[in-house]
C-alpha cells in the first residue's frame, strides 16, 4: 500500500505527523461523522428502564418532551434539542445540562444551544424549593436574550413530560430527524479562522 492510500496515520506523536497521516484520518472521519446519529440513537436507548424515582424512565421522558415540541410545530432542530436534553443523564447526573449541550453545540443555533444548556436550572423552578434549593436560581439569567425561550421550554415540554399515559411518538420517528440536525455541524471551533 502506498503512503497516499495507506489506512491509518503511523506517527506516535503528532509532532511527527505527516500529510499522508492527517489523509489517512481524514478519510475515517466522514464516516465516523455519518454514524454519530447511531451512536446517539445507541446513548438514547440508555436512558430507557431507569426511572430513578420518576413516574416515567428517561427515555420515556424525553420521548414525551420531544413529542410535546412536534405536536406543538416547533422545527426540527428544536425538536432534537427536545429529545436530547437529558441525554447526559447516564455520564452526568450533576451536570446532564452541560452534557447534551456540549452534544449539541456544533450542530444547532445559539439559542438552541443555549435552552440545553440552562433547562436544568430553569426546570427547578418546579422543585428546588421542595430540595432546600432557590426555586428562582434562574433569575440570575433574567434580561439574558434567551430567558423566556428556555422558561417557556420548561413550561410547555419539560416540566409536564412525565405523564405514564401520554402516548409518546417512538423514539423511530425521531431517528430520521437526528440524521439530518447531525449531518454535518453547522459551527465548530474547527471552522473558525483565526481573527
Amino acid at each position: 500500500m502506498s503512503d497516499e492510500t495507506r489506512d491509518q496515520a503511523t506517527y506516535t506523536s503528532m509532532l511527527e505527523g505527516t500529510a499522508e497521516d492527517w489523509a489517512a484520518i481524514s478519510r475515517h472521519a466522514r464516516p465516523f461523522q455519518k454514524d454519530l446519529p447511531n451512536r446517539i440513537v445507541a446513548h438514547l436507548n440508555l436512558l430507557k428502564g431507569d426511572c430513578g424515582g420518576y413516574p416515567v424512565d428517561r427515555l420515556e421522558h424525553s420521548l414525551q418532551t420531544a413529542t410535546r415540541a412536534f405536536q406543538a410545530g416547533e422545527d426540527e432542530e428544536y425538536v432534537v434539542c427536545a429529545l436530547l436534553h437529558d441525554i447526559g443523564d447516564t455520564l452526568g447526573p450533576s451536570n446532564h445540562a452541560d452534557i447534551a449541550a456540549s452534544i449539541v453545540k456544533p450542530y444547532v443555533s445559539e439559542k438552541n444551544h443555549w435552552i440545553v444548556e440552562q433547562h436544568a436550572v430553569f426546570q427547578g423552578y418546579y422543585f428546588f424549593h421542595f430540595l432546600g434549593l432557590d426555586r428562582n436560581m434562574r433569575d440570575q439569567y433574567r434580561g439574558h436574550p434567551h430567558f423566556e425561550a428556555t422558561a417557556q421550554f420548561c413550561h410547555l415540554y419539560d416540566q409536564n413530560s412525565f405523564d405514564p399515559g401520554f402516548t409518546s411518538m417512538p423514539l423511530e420517528a425521531f431517528v430520521p430527524m437526528i440524521g439530518r440536525v447531525f449531518d454535518r455541524p453547522k459551527r465548530s471551533i474547527y471552522l473558525r479562522q483565526p481573527a
